[in-house]
């Protein structure tokens, strides 16, 4: 049996950054304070990419901590379908986590990021271009208005996606 490797010491730092949504909403009260700006943004990074890797670095450096809210299994399979995810939310979370551009990952099971976004009131929220703040959830734009948090939409990289990535994946 294996004891307490480095590996092991690693996985467990990353895991501390998996926070509670109050946890986090502290994380943002104690920011303010110091003048600082917590940058938050969501989704279900199931496979992750490059598309996800540099859409997370641009979302981090419009702030001084990144906050991901990832959805959990349930709201993942409601958004994506059966079969989705693919990887467990816990792992998931462990492996976005890792990432050196993030700060802190918050697990959340509605399909909306609604009562996250109302407990954490980030500075930054930060969109894929897929977005406009237009197309915004009207109940989240109301959230982010009423915390006067920046709305950011940050570039796609085209041709990358965790569908097109299971598309190449499935084909005979």
């Amino acid at each position: 049996m294996r004891r307490g490797g480095a590996a092991d010491i690693i996985s467990v730092m990353h895991r501390a950054r998996i926070l509670t949504a109050e946890a986090l909403s502290g994380v943002r009260d104690q920011m303010e304070r110091a003048g600082q700006k917590l940058v938050f943004t969501n989704g279900c990074f199931d496979l992750l990419h490059a598309g996800h890797v540099r859409y997370l670095q641009q979302a981090r450096e419009l702030g001084h901590a990144l906050a991901v809210g990832l959805n959990s299994d349930r709201s993942v399979r409601e958004l994506k379908g059966e079969g989705r995810p693919i990887n467990a939310e816990d792992d998931r979370a462990e492996v976005v986590a890792a990432l050196g551009c993030v700060d802190y990952v918050v697990i959340f099971d509605g399909k909306r990021a609604t009562d996250l976004l109302r407990a954490v009131r980030p500075q930054v929220y930060a969109k894929g271009g897929d977005y406009t703040p237009e197309s915004l959830d009207p109940d989240e734009r109301a959230i982010l208005a009423a915390a006067d948090a920046e709305v950011q939409i940050l570039p796609l990289l085209p041709g990358r996606s965790t569908t097109a990535v299971l598309e190449r994946v499935c084909q005979p």
